[in-house]
């Protein structure tokens, strides 16, 4: 990244998210101004390739932007960078017409797009999703019900993970065009944190797209790659926030008054700061690795191939793991030096409590990657499934 683009993001984030916070904490559609007006950066969809008029940034510098835009505001970073979830699946198994036709738009007008996976008795078990695509006179009807999805509401397009109807067994990745007769927006979610977020549940009502609109592989597969890329920039906005988090307990340190000085004078104050930099060094350093590890197999010819050899890469479930931890902790230790004003609203430190929760929670949470790592890379070769 440019150090002309890393200074015209900073003055995004000091000019649009570092004044009144209150706007970005609320349930309104405020917020989706503030989206059209990050497209003046240049930097909205950074990451779609230069052959679709993009900007081509790898993820690499993926981390620095969001650890920028997190530092900001974790729900307008999470809304930014989401749709290199969908996006990323579209570029490896869509076909050129898609790519065409879907995400040089995007690139161009610095718009969105939504992956619908999740269901109601489908959220870590993927396996029990309950949406069907029916093949019918050339095209692929879908019906179900999606519980989580962010930036489906004004999304481009959405891609949809179902079951085949004539094949319990296959699932399959399907692009659908957000004004397709049948998509509604049931409700969005009241979220606890990155409020500034906007979350959904969807319907889909036999929504009819063309054969053609189907990505190739496996659904659950290609769900399972897309997510390398989104969990790594999940992870990173952990990085924004926990320094945050140690940027206002300086500010506090400074000026509370503490037995005969001040807060900052304390040696415990200078043990818990240098904890929490010790932690945010590693968090940001094991988010560049395994963006390292993700651009190489991007830069391979045969990226698509590898990837669906490789599925979930080691590096993006252990960032994500360890970041949400480490910042949970960061969170839980700066809330604390606040003291009773800790548990207040007076004092912005609640936000980001809230905000960094969600670390270990979404695409994915703690336990199901333990669980993840321990089936892939942690039992004997031989027996690995």
């Amino acid at each position: 990244m440019k150090a002309e683009d890393l200074k015209i993001l900073r003055r995004f984030v000091k000019e649009e998210l570092a004044g009144d916070r209150a706007q970005l904490d609320a349930l309104t559609d405020e917020p989706l101004r503030l989206y059209e007006r990050f497209v003046d950066t240049g930097l909205a969809n950074w990451w779609l390739p230069e052959e679709l008029g993009g900007r081509g940034l790898g993820l690499e510098d993926s981390v620095e932007i969001v650890n920028e835009l997190s530092y900001g505001d974790a729900g307008v970073a999470f809304t930014l960078f989401i749709s290199i979830l969908g996006t990323s699946i579209v570029q490896l198994y869509g076909s050129e017409e898609l790519k065409a036709r879907y995400l040089a738009p995007m690139a161009a007008r610095g718009s969105f797009c939504a992956t619908l996976g999740s269901e109601r008795a489908a959220g870590s078990e993927l396996g029990k999703i309950e949406t069907t695509v029916q093949r019918a006179d050339g095209e692929l009807v879908i019906t179900g019900e999606k519980f989580f999805s962010t930036n489906s509401g004004f999304a481009d397009f959405l891609i949809v993970i179902a079951r085949a109807a004539d094949d319990p067994e296959s699932y399959l990745a399907v692009l659908v065009p957000r004004d397709t007769p049948g998509v509604r927006i049931v409700k969005r979610w009241d979220v606890v944190g990155l409020r500034a977020s906007h979350t959904y549940q969807v319907s889909l009502d036999h929504c009819r797209v063309p054969a053609g609109y189907q990505l190739a592989g496996s659904g659950l597969r290609l769900l399972e790659i897309g997510l390398n890329a989104s969990r790594i920039l999940i992870a990173t906005t952990a990085i924004g926030v926990a320094r945050r988090i140690r940027d206002h307990c300086m500010d506090y340190a400074k000026k509370k008054p503490f037995r005969d000085g001040v807060l900052l004078d304390s040696p415990v104050f200078a043990q818990r700061l240098g904890q929490m930099e010790m932690q945010i060094d590693v968090m940001k350093s094991h988010c560049l690795r395994a963006a390292h590890d993700y651009d190489r197999i991007m830069g391979d010819p045969d990226a698509a191939a590898v990837f669906v050899k490789h599925g979930t890469v080691k590096s993006a479930l252990t960032a994500k793991m360890f970041c949400g931890q480490a910042g949970w902790d960061i969170a839980g230790v700066g809330s604390e030096m606040f003291g009773g004003l800790g548990y207040t609203n007076e004092m912005p430190i609640g936000k980001l409590v809230r905000d960094i929760r969600y670390v270990s929670i979404v695409e994915g949470g703690d336990d199901v990657l333990r669980e993840l790592v321990f089936s892939r890379y942690v039992i004997p070769v031989p027996r690995r499934s």
